[in-house]
């Protein structure tokens, strides 16, 4: 295992389990203490994890945003599979809004070189991965949003007031029965909104971690979406409620 999957899996293990010792970590992972210690110190300094006595603990984020860097390293292998298969919703010739977001992104990595399609997106870090395959790749301009490096505000909202897509391919911070979809941040939210709203088809992208969560803002209810590609079979009530709102459930297989 390199050491970058190495520190990634170290992430997921320390917030599936509330906090891990350095000893559990050195076990599960066959390395000596001292890796795990170098490891913890390295993701410490990124704002990854929070030393404690022994080992280290997940960084709070009740009631915050987490990072783009955060999130980054977070459920990447479901997140990979999620984006790959994703990019099998473009279709030839379709316009095709990539939202912000590290899932979004590995969609953006993926996107198939043998269908013809112009993609939108107000997230510059998906430009770069987009211009390899798209015919032409067009960002909406607004206010850059440090924590989630995705354009806003008023100017972002115009542009999307004024274009329709054939399909969106959206991301979440939560998935809830009776709540819906939900985002930390209010003009995110009123982005996200817009989107569903411009677009023909909706694709939602989300690990399983996202079930159930519910953040601060709303920006669709469950019966705006057409389709969900996750990584986790739903709980029964989140199930239950896609089933009633028609929308498609995609499973992927992670390795």
């Amino acid at each position: 295992m390199l050491p970058e999957e190495r520190r990634r899996h170290i992430v997921e293990l320390i917030e599936e389990g509330g906090g891990r010792s350095v000893r559990e970590l050195a076990e599960e992972l066959d390395v000596s203490k001292a890796t795990i210690r170098r490891d913890l110190d390295q993701l410490e300094s990124l704002g990854h994890v929070n030393r404690s006595h022994g080992g280290a603990v997940p960084v709070p984020s009740v009631g915050a945003e987490e990072s783009y860097t955060n999130r980054e390293i977070q459920h990447f292998e479901a997140k990979r599979a999620i984006g790959d298969r994703a990019v099998g919703e473009i279709r030839d010739e379709e316009i095709v809004f990539f939202d912000g977001g590290t899932t979004t992104l590995q969609a953006a990595k993926c996107a198939p070189e043998d269908r013809s399609f112009v993609a939108v997106t107000n997230a510059p870090p998906l430009t770069e991965e987009l211009l390899s395959w798209a015919d032409d790749v067009m960002l909406t301009g607004g206010t850059l949003r440090p924590k989630t490096r995705t354009l806003v505000g008023p100017t972002a909202e115009h542009f999307m007031e004024q274009k329709y897509f054939d399909l969106a391919l959206l991301g979440t911070n939560g998935v809830h029965e009776s709540v819906g979809l939900t985002t930390p941040n209010e003009v995110t939210a009123k982005m996200k909104s817009l989107m569903i709203e411009r677009s023909q088809r909706v694709v939602m992208l989300t690990d399983g971690s996202k079930f159930g969560e519910c953040s601060f803002s709303q920006f669709a209810r469950i019966d705006d979406i057409d389709t969900l590609i996750t990584d986790k079979h739903p709980p029964e009530a989140l199930e239950r409620a896609f089933d009633e709102a028609d929308v498609s459930l995609i499973t992927v297989d992670v390795e």
